[in-house]
């Protein structure tokens, strides 16, 4: 009775693997994908969260400026801007932003001046989400 493989046998299960490797690889892309899409989506939200909350606390309007590359937070209390708070982009994870620069002002009150509701399209490969933002500042993750 021989012990160990022979080389068929050998040759055969690193096709078998490579096989299961193949098949098994796009699908780990695409959960990639939608991790990365989900988590700009929900650090978009937190931005519009901030910048509600920053408003309402301070008592000024607060700026969410939205960029591909960049989100930014600043107050203005009519003569002078201050920063409060940055962050990176969606782009900085490889994700798609829909719109161009956007530059929300929410009043003191949270309430946001001057849109209906706001959308933004995330997408990275496959995957895409939509953040909408209403005037009234709730965000929902579509």
């Amino acid at each position: 009775m021989p012990r160990g493989l022979t080389l068929v046998e050998m040759l055969l299960t690193l096709v078998i693997a490579g096989l299961v490797c193949l098949i098994a690889l796009p699908s780990a892309g695409d959960l990639r994908n939608r991790f990365l899409v989900d988590q700009a989506a929900y650090e978009l939200s937190a931005a519009h969260s901030r910048a509600r909350l920053t408003a309402v606390v301070e008592g000024r309007v607060a700026l969410l400026t939205i960029r591909s590359d960049s989100l930014r937070l600043d107050v203005s209390d009519g003569v002078d801007t201050l920063f409060r708070w940055s962050a990176g982009g969606p782009a900085q994870a490889g994700v798609t932003l829909g719109s161009g620069t956007r530059t929300i002002p929410y009043a003191p009150i949270g309430v946001a001046f001057g849109l209906a509701n706001a959308t933004y399209s995330l997408s990275r490969g496959s995957r895409s989400k939509q953040v909408v933002v209403s005037r009234y500042g709730r965000v929902r993750i579509q």
